[in-house]
C-alpha cells in the first residue's frame, strides 16, 4: 500500500508540472446500449477576497435573444436562437455517440434534430469501465455511481442548422471522456459539436493499471489532439454524420488540469483555449481568445499556477477564479455517488479496488466547498462566453461585464483585451 502511494504521489508531482499531465479522479465509460488578437492591454482586476455567499444564482427566466427566426452564423451558416444568458442550457436536445478515430475512444456529443429525444431513455454512463479489467467485477450494480446524462444515444444530428462549431476537450490525470460531463452537454446544447476522448497512458484505466501490476502505458496527447483535428477536418467512418455539418475552421479546446496543459500549445489550430485548474497557453496563429478557469482553494495545482499562467498568456485573455472551490470544481467527479450516497472514493475503497488510494491523493473534495453545481453554472457561463463569441461571432462576451454581480462565488476576475 504505502509503495502504490508513493508512486503516485510521484506521479501526482509529474502531472502537476509537465506540459501533458494533471489531475481528476474517476473513470469512464459508455452506457452498454450504449476577440480578434488586440496589442492593447485593458486590464481589470477584482481582488481575490472570498465572498460569504456560494449559493448558486437562480434564474427564473429565459433571457434569450428574443428572436423567433434562425440567427446567422460566422460563415453563412444558421443557427436556433440561444439564451442570452451564457449560464443557461440552449434548445437543442443533445445526442452521443462513441466512436474510433485511430486508436482512441471518443465520445462525441452533438446538437441533435429538435424533438428526436421524444421516446428515448437518457443515457447512463457506467464508469467502471474505466477501472483495469480485473477491477471491474468488485463494485456490484447497486453500489455504482450511474453518471446520468441529459443526452440521448445516437439522435439524428440536426442538419436544417450549422455548419457547428467544434470543442474539443481534454480529461486530467487519472480522468476520462466524460469527467465533465456537464459542460460537454451544456456545450452541444448550445450548437456545438463537442469530443472527448479516454486518452492512452492518462486516463483512469491506464494509471490504475501501472499501480496494480499492469504495464506502464505511454501518452501522446499532441498526438491524440492531432487525430482528433483531422476527424474533424475530414469526417468519415463513424464519423460521417457530421461531414459538411461541422466547421473545421472554428475549433475550441478546453482542458481540466493535465488536459489544460496538454492543449496550452495548439494556438496554431484553436481558435479559443480554455484551461482549468491547469496553467496558461502559448500564442498561436489561429488563437483569437484565452479563458483560464481556476479554484481558490485547489488542493493539487494552486491557484497561483492560474495567475502566473494568465500573466504570462497572450491577450485577448481572461482569468476566472472561483472562491472556496477545488481541484475538481470543473468536472463531474465529486458530484458523483451511489443511491447510498457514497462517493467514488468511498465506494472503490469499500470494495477493494486496487489503486483507489492514488485517487485519493487526487480527489480535492470538501463539503465545505463552494457546491459543484455553482461551479458548473460559473464556468458554464464563462465558457459559453467565450466560445460563442469567437466561434459563432455573437455579441455573448458583453456578459464577462455582469460576471461578479451575477455570481457572488467569483472572487478574481481578470481581462487583458
Amino acid at each position: 500500500m504505502r509503495r502504490h502511494a508513493a508512486l503516485a504521489s510521484t506521479l501526482i508531482i509529474a502531472a502537476c508540472h509537465g506540459s501533458e499531465s494533471g489531475e481528476t479522479g474517476e473513470t469512464a465509460a459508455t452506457d452498454a446500449a450504449g476577440e480578434t488578437a488586440a496589442t492593447a492591454d485593458t486590464s481589470t482586476t477584482s481582488g481575490a477576497t472570498t465572498p460569504t455567499t456560494t449559493e448558486a444564482p437562480t434564474t427564473t427566466t429565459d433571457d434569450s435573444t428574443g428572436a423567433s427566426a434562425d440567427v446567422p452564423g460566422c460563415a453563412g451558416g444558421s443557427f436556433i436562437p440561444v439564451p442570452k444568458d451564457t449560464s443557461l442550457p440552449g434548445p437543442w436536445p443533445v445526442g452521443a455517440r462513441t466512436v474510433s478515430v485511430g486508436d482512441l475512444t471518443v465520445e462525441v456529443w452533438y446538437p441533435a434534430a429538435l424533438g428526436s429525444e421524444a421516446g428515448h431513455e437518457q443515457i447512463r454512463y457506467d464508469i467502471r469501465s474505466g477501472l483495469p479489467d480485473a477491477e471491474q467485477g468488485k463494485v456490484p450494480d447497486a453500489d455504482n455511481p450511474w453518471q446520468t446524462c441529459e443526452c440521448w444515444r445516437d439522435l439524428p444530428l440536426d442538419e436544417d442548422h450549422g455548419p457547428y462549431p467544434a470543442v474539443l476537450f481534454v480529461h486530467g490525470t487519472a480522468g476520462f471522456r466524460s469527467q465533465s460531463l456537464e459542460h460537454m452537454v451544456h456545450w452541444a446544447s448550445r450548437g456545438f459539436v463537442v469530443l472527448a476522448a479516454d486518452h492512452p497512458g492518462l486516463w483512469l484505466k491506464d494509471l490504475l493499471g501501472s499501480l496494480c501490476g499492469g504495464p506502464n502505458v505511454p501518452r501522446d496527447l499532441a498526438g491524440d489532439l492531432a487525430q482528433m483535428l483531422a476527424a474533424i477536418e475530414a469526417p468519415a467512418g463513424e464519423l460521417a454524420f457530421l461531414a459538411d455539418h461541422v466547421d473545421a475552421d472554428r475549433i475550441g479546446m478546453a482542458g481540466h488540469s493535465a488536459g489544460g496543459s496538454a492543449i496550452a500549445g495548439a494556438g496554431a489550430s484553436a481558435r479559443v483555449l480554455i484551461p482549468m485548474a491547469a496553467g496558461g497557453v502559448e500564442a498561436g496563429a489561429a488563437l483569437e481568445s484565452t479563458l483560464i478557469l481556476g479554484a481558490l482553494s485547489d488542493q493539487v495545482v494552486a491557484y497561483s499556477e492560474q495567475q502566473s499562467g494568465f500573466e504570462n498568456s497572450p491577450a485577448p485573455k481572461r482569468l476566472v477564479g472561483i472562491a472556496e472551490a477545488g481541484h475538481l470544481a470543473f468536472s463531474s467527479l465529486c458530484s458523483l455517488k451511489n443511491a447510498q450516497g457514497q462517493d467514488f472514493l468511498a465506494i472503490a475503497e469499500a470494495n477493494d479496488v486496487c489503486g483507489a488510494q492514488f485517487a485519493g491523493l487526487l480527489f480535492d473534495c470538501s463539503p465545505d466547498y463552494t457546491p459543484d453545481a455553482t461551479s458548473w453554472e460559473i464556468a458554464q457561463f464563462a465558457s459559453s462566453a467565450a466560445l460563442e463569441s469567437v466561434l459563432r461571432c455573437t455579441d455573448a462576451a458583453d456578459n464577462f461585464a455582469e460576471l461578479q454581480a451575477k455570481f457572488p462565488a467569483v472572487a478574481e476576475y481578470q481581462e487583458a483585451l
